[in-house]
């Protein structure tokens, strides 16, 4: 595992309120970041494609989340000299790391889902 200081020399800790990694898991956690990432997966994407594949996100929301995961390095940004200008999103090596994490969380969430939704209805039948 990668465990590298910050910037202010310190050593991260996410049970730290104090500590930066709490943004990092913030991002990951974000439930449009996930699915963003599962389709730039499968190779880089335009916007449109991206928007209609994930379903169900605001063009704001999807913009702001391409946004903060092209500024925390997950994903790669780039523009093309056409007319109308073309724009693709792909993942980063880094955004790639991603990958098994959230591989695992889709797959126990698709394992679990009728558990969950027992669970719900148990909760509201009391």
């Amino acid at each position: 595992m990668d465990t590298i200081a910050g910037a202010g020399g310190y050593v991260p800790d996410v049970l730290d309120p104090e500590c930066p990694t709490r943004k990092v898991l913030d991002r990951i956690g974000d439930r449009w970041t996930v699915l963003v990432v599962l389709h730039l997966l499968r190779g880089s994407q335009r916007f449109t494609r991206l928007r209609e594949r994930v379903g169900g996100v605001a063009p704001k929301a999807l913009t702001h989340t391409l946004r903060a995961m092209e500024r925390d390095g997950l994903i790669h940004r780039e523009v093309f000299a056409e007319v109308p200008p073309r724009v693709e999103y792909s993942l980063t090596d880094l955004g790639r790391t991603l990958e098994p994490l959230i591989v695992m969380i889709t797959e126990w969430a698709e394992a679990h889902i009728g558990r969950v939704e027992q669970a719900h209805a148990e909760y509201e039948s009391r």
